[in-house]
């Protein structure tokens, strides 16, 4: 109980206790008042969260790195008395999310509506609410709390960005042609014209074919001569490592729509990497897949498109650094999964030399890769990652380096030196 409560029974029991010795009217009187007030105001502090209804709403359960978490919140009074306040209490565990709030005086039938504009700080999945509410009586001798147990989950995907300078070496094509089968995506190679049937894009109508014969004509399509592109995110957890980081303060108004800094993790920075490179590919109509370790292998198969975007995505939003086997174990293993029409894309924090040779095999087999490596030494006290760039650049892999603080968008537009470290 709260300090002026016990001051008031002990007012009130000293009163009693008084009011029995000397049997004198007014301190009956004050026993009497003093019952009654803290009678009434127990009554009060419970009735006043009866006949409250609270909503919320999330605009959507899905957001990113770099961009909003958007709710509404509603709370209104169906009873007839007046609440004289109400504190919402908000337990999500979105990093960064203040929704709580004291509301004041509020009336029948005049609803008190706020919304919350949560920045997403880090990627995974979170949880908004539940919600407590808390009163308590006039006089402040009580306080009742009553808890709203909804909860709405919201996933969080690692932020992208643009990275039109990053460039892959090409995949060998058989003969150098293009694939002969057809496509519901549109590409610059056009294989036939049919006639329309429900549901075509109008963005594939062939307006000469439609006006020779009289009846709509669209286009059918074959795959450009591109070849696939493979994403292996390292997630071995000894070279995966995290700087110190404090939560941002509230930004001011106008920077709301400053983008915040990742969280200084190597894993937060590598998710990211590979999230771009897929968005870069995927919106060049080429085939994009994921492969992983956690420990166990998971791959999300080649695909092309918006859906396949989002399913990296999903992905990418709730990996995390685990014991694994060696990059250069998982490369040996990856090995007669993949051939000659397949580019390899490395995201790796690993200073260690051995998954260097496994590529060199890999060139000599005719497979290209490349390699973004993200210097742990840059984030905790991990080695660097001098030694292992200098391998890569002797042996003509392609590498960018990403450092902690870097822009994502300069890093994986230049390809590294052996100065860059």
């Amino acid at each position: 109980m709260r300090l002026s409560t016990w001051i008031v029974l002990l007012v009130w029991l000293a009163s009693l206790v008084l009011a029995l010795v000397t049997g004198r009217d007014l301190l009956y009187n004050t026993f009497y008042f003093i019952t009654l007030m803290v009678i009434g105001s127990w009554v009060w502090a419970r009735l006043n969260l009866r006949g409250l209804a609270i909503k919320r709403r999330v605009r959507t359960p899905r957001s990113q790195v770099g961009k909003y978490v958007e709710e509404q919140f509603e709370i209104a009074q169906r009873g007839w008395l007046t609440k004289l306040w109400i504190e919402v209490l908000d337990d999500s565990d979105l990093p960064g999310h203040q929704a709580s709030r004291i509301i004041v005086s509020l009336k029948r039938h005049q609803p008190y509506v706020w919304r919350v504009r949560t920045p997403c700080l880090r990627r995974g999945r979170f949880r908004l609410g539940p919600v407590r509410l808390r009163s308590g009586d006039p006089l402040g001798l009580f306080e009742v709390e009553r808890t709203i147990p909804q909860t709405h989950p919201i996933l969080i995907y690692p932020a992208t960005y643009p990275i039109p300078g990053f460039h892959l070496p090409p995949g060998q094509l058989p003969g150098g042609q293009a694939s002969r089968y057809r496509t519901q995506y549109l590409t610059t190679n056009v294989a036939t014209v049919r006639e329309y049937v429900p549901g075509d894009s109008f963005n594939r109508i062939h307006w000469r074919s439609t006006a020779r014969t009289g009846r709509l004509m669209v286009k059918e399509f074959e795959l450009d001569p591109t070849s696939d592109v493979w994403i292996l995110l390292d997630l071995d957890g000894r070279w995966h490592t995290a700087s110190p980081w404090e939560m941002p303060d509230e930004p001011s108004p106008h920077l709301l729509n400053t983008p915040h800094p990742l969280v200084p993790a190597t894993i937060e920075y590598a998710a990211a990497v590979a999230a771009s490179i897929a968005q870069r590919y995927l919106a060049d109509r080429r085939a994009v897949g994921l492969i992983t370790y956690t420990p166990h292998r998971e791959i999300l198969q080649l695909d092309r498109g918006h859906r396949q975007f989002t399913k990296i995505l999903e992905t990418l939003a709730l990996v995390e650094p685990a014991i694994t086997p060696s990059l250069a174990q998982i490369l040996l293993a990856e090995r007669h999964f993949l051939n000659r029409t397949t580019t390899l894309v490395v995201i790796t924090p690993s200073a260690e030399h051995g998954w260097v040779a496994a590529l060199r095999d890999y060139r000599m087999g005719g497979i290209h890769a490349a390699v973004v490596l993200i210097d742990p030494s840059t984030f905790g006290p991990l080695p660097t990652s001098r030694d292992t760039l200098s391998q890569l650049l002797s042996s003509q892999i392609p590498t960018y380096v990403v450092r902690k603080g870097a822009s994502i968008t300069h890093a994986l537009t230049h390809q590294a030196l052996l100065e860059t470290l």
